[in-house]
């Protein structure tokens, strides 16, 4: 069964910075496509950054603040988010597919996901 847990969410200042892990059990992580996505309350839910195969994708809106890594030895996916901004307030999900998406900021492309980390940013 495969198992994704998100963890690392808070409530943060503007500028500040948090690390979101999220832990897979029961599947192999090496040969998984991998990636976060959030979702803020009335909005839909948007690709935030992805890594297939060594090659990382960032939304526009992240790029330059957000690093997406994982750490095959650990199963665990992370999400480095600095120099964070109100409007990246929201919940943030951990997402898997078994294999090579075509478009790794779709939601559709996952069939894998956590419960979700909450990142709430004041101003």
């Amino acid at each position: 069964q495969v198992l994704l847990l998100e963890s690392g969410g808070g409530s943060v200042q503007a500028g500040g910075s948090l690390r979101l892990s999220c832990a897979g059990s029961g599947f192999t992580f090496n040969t998984y496509s991998l990636a976060w996505f959030r979702q803020a309350p009335g909005k839909e839910r948007e690709g935030v950054a992805a890594i297939i195969d060594g090659v990382v994708t960032y939304a526009d809106s992240v790029k330059g603040r957000f690093t997406i890594s994982k750490d095959s030895a650990k199963d665990t996916l992370y999400l480095q988010v600095n120099s964070l901004r109100p409007e990246d307030t929201g919940m943030y999900y951990c997402a898997a597919y078994p294999g090579e998406v075509f478009t790794p900021l779709a939601d559709w492309e996952y069939n894998y996901w956590g419960q979700g980390t909450q990142v709430t940013v004041s101003s």
